[in-house]
């Protein structure tokens, strides 16, 4: 088994465009069951849409626009990426939140290439793992892991090969405390966060209107213009989100104590 310790930058406008982010960066360490040290692989793309990387993406990554305009392009990148990947017989990628994965899948089969690799290739949530193993409930940064680690922080931040290098030592740092059975693979989502966010509050907000937590009764007076249902796959993956909330709810709600037939009062016959 060897870890693949992944990071991903991308480009784009995620709030002022209807145009996807691209990925423009991908940064992998490779590290043999013994968490030591095999390769690694780095490479830029070069994004179809917003050639130009904008101002905070520049700033923040610190990537040079000559770098992007002389990059391969994504299908290029992820063969080669692909080939160095099955050098190993068996791997798990490992990420720092789940995002990385998303956007290369996401990329894949906007260049209509095959994702079964992506699909079926197992990876760990780190981010999730650190937080689980530390007892924290808010993320932290790559960075922060680092702080809160002891860990010399080298390299720059937000440039896919010194974020993954960075990782990789948290990842080692705290091996022997993480919970693989959390190891997952992609599954597709068509709800965001502030969404399930919504459906996590909707029995409580239900009630407070005195009306039963029902799917009907959420679509009719909690999700009515507010969220399009228009996509069947999205309408049933909130309703099995809102069905899982509503037995948790019921689960957690707290039983009445069992009445006792016995009056110890009463005289024994």
């Amino acid at each position: 088994m060897d870890y693949i310790v992944l990071d991903i930058e991308f480009n784009g406008r995620k709030f002022a465009s209807e145009l996807p982010m691209e990925v423009i960066e991908i940064g992998a360490t490779r590290l043999d069951a013994s968490l030591q040290f095999v390769d690694e692989y780095t490479a830029f793309i070069k994004p179809v849409y917003f050639a130009k990387l904008n101002h905070f993406i520049q700033k923040k990554t610190g990537i040079p626009q000559e770098s992007i305009d002389t990059a391969a392009n994504f299908p290029k990148v992820i063969t080669d990426f692909l080939g160095w990947l099955d050098r190993s017989e068996k791997v798990l990628l490992v990420t720092w939140g789940g995002e990385d994965m998303k956007r290369i899948i996401l990329d894949t089969r906007m260049h209509k290439l095959d994702d079964a690799y992506w699909m079926t290739t197992p990876y760990f949530d780190l981010l999730k793992g650190f937080l689980r193993v530390k007892g924290l409930t808010n993320d932290v940064s790559v960075e922060g892991a680092l702080k809160e680690l002891g860990l010399s922080s080298e390299g720059a931040a937000h440039r896919a090969l010194d974020d993954a290098r960075m990782t990789a030592d948290i990842f080692k740092s705290v091996f022997t405390e993480l919970d693989f059975s959390k190891t997952q693979y992609y599954k597709d989502m068509y709800t965001n966060a502030k969404e399930r966010r919504l459906i996590k509050n909707a029995i409580r907000l239900l009630r407070s209107q005195k009306l039963e937590p029902t799917w009907e009764s959420f679509v009719e007076h909690v999700l009515k213009d507010k969220v399009s249902l228009e996509n069947p796959k999205k309408a049933a993956e909130m309703r099995s989100y809102f069905e899982a909330e509503l037995v948790k709810k019921v689960e957690s709600t707290p039983r009445p104590p069992k009445s006792s037939n016995t009056n110890q009062d009463e005289p024994h016959q």
